[in-house]
């Protein structure tokens, strides 16, 4: 068993940075590629990022320049660096474990089986 916890969200000004981080207790995620989503209101859950056990990193398309994946195994802690920011950024965030190692990591929302429970980030223009 695996428990995310996300901290780190909060109400930013467009073009400011955040940075979100992903605690895990129950098991370590040093073997894991673990990825981040977002869900803005009305839409569907959103793959962002991954990064894998050695610190490969893959960004979807509409993040990739201002986002960055880290990890920290020793804190058994993952982040999500969002420079930049864009009104379209506002959303929940998530991070979760995925069900397979493999690479390029996997995109689906039904390939990661833990979730924390999100944290909100809202942004003021």
């Amino acid at each position: 068993q695996v428990q995310l916890v996300e901290s780190g969200g909060g109400l930013v000004q467009a073009g400011g940075s955040l940075r979100l981080s992903c605690a895990a207790s129950g098991r370590t995620l040093s073997s894991y590629t673990m990825g981040w989503f977002r869900q803005a209101p009305g839409k569907e859950r959103e793959f962002v990022a991954a990064i894998n056990w050695t610190g490969w990193t893959h960004y979807s398309d509409s993040v990739k320049g201002r986002f960055t994946a880290s990890r920290d195994n020793a804190k058994n802690t993952v982040y999500l660096r969002i420079d930049g920011l864009k009104p379209e950024d506002a959303a929940v965030y998530y991070c979760a474990k995925a069900t397979d190692a493999g690479w390029p990591p996997p995109s689906g929302a039904d390939e990661y089986d833990y979730w924390g429970q999100g944290t909100q980030v809202t942004i003021s223009s």
